[in-house]
């Protein structure tokens, strides 16, 4: 008999052109439950002014298109958005689930900004995810699988015949993410990529970013498997560790930190919450000086 074919999640993406994020609606077409992937709370960094229009157009869709959204699930704590998931999970009721290691991002990153090492803890998210747990979306098997390297709690999420990789790889033409954060390591990266590509071939893989490089015009986020092994510039088929390692590593050296890197930690580690008012009743996002590794 033949193997039987995974199922095959409806879903919708949605492009933010001011990070480069890519943020996903998934539905089971059966029963209508849904989980939104990555959400992005705008924010525009000159004037420290947030907005909910990218999230509330997902809310909207998902809405008009009768689904039961159940879950928000961030793949882990981006660097380079702000997340929705608190704003929608507010709005909703839908629960927030990353990996059980983003407790390692807390406490690399909390004392940045002045707190204690332990608070916000991970009670801050409703669910913590580990390695290979499966768990329903609607008649949909949600498969976890571990995959750090870039940060040390990165999780892809197989749902059906498609897997969510966060910023772990980009589309083929433009390769792999930078694993010079704290806890961040490409030898990890390599392995983690490696357990992805063991997927079947004609496994949809979709990315968390897009970017566009020399020759092409148009963003894209959907590339399988088999074109990853193919044509990855950085990690197709014949690339040895070691080679990967040193490439990312030379790469990573001339990276500058991301241009949102401290508002979107310090409100991420928090499941997308902002930081608590101080005396004054007004809420702070702090800049911390020379923090970053000295790397302008």
């Amino acid at each position: 008999m033949p193997a039987t074919m995974p199922a095959k999640p409806d879903l919708k993406a949605y492009f933010d052109p001011a990070t480069n994020t890519v943020s996903y609606l998934v539905w089971d077409p059966a029963t209508r439950a849904a989980a939104i992937l990555d959400p992005v709370l705008d924010f525009e960094p000159n004037a420290s002014a947030l907005s909910s229009a990218s999230a509330d157009a997902m809310l909207a869709d998902a809405a008009s298109l009768g689904l039961d959204l159940q879950l928000v699930l961030d793949t882990h704590a981006h660097a380079d958005h702000l997340s929705a998931a608190d704003y929608i999970r507010q709005k909703t009721g839908a629960k927030i689930g990353i990996g059980q290691h983003i407790t390692k991002v807390q406490k690399a990153f909390l004392p940045m900004f002045g707190e204690a090492p332990d608070a916000p803890d991970a009670g801050v998210f409703d669910q913590l995810f580990a390695d290979g747990e499966t768990f329903p979306l609607g008649e949909l098997t949600v498969r976890v699988l571990h995959t750090p390297g870039h940060t040390p709690a990165c999780l892809t999420y197989v749902i059906g015949d498609a897997a969510f990789v966060g910023d772990t790889l980009f589309m083929p033409d433009y390769g792999t993410a930078r694993a010079d954060f704290p806890g961040g390591d490409a030898r990890t990266l390599y392995r983690s990529i490696a357990k992805i590509l063991a997927l079947p071939e004609d496994t949809r893989i979709f990315v968390g970013h897009d970017y566009l490089p020399e020759g092409r015009s148009a963003y894209r986020w959907e590339t399988t498997v088999a074109e990853q092994r193919a044509a990855n510039i950085h990690v197709h088929e014949g690339i040895s560790e070691d080679e990967f390692v040193a490439m990312r590593e030379r790469r990573d050296a001339t990276l500058a930190a991301p241009r949102l890197i401290l508002p979107s930690l310090q409100v991420n580690i928090r499941a997308g919450a902002l930081p608590p008012p101080e005396k004054d009743g007004h809420v702070y996002l702090k800049l911390p000086v020379n923090r970053m590794g000295g790397r302008a």
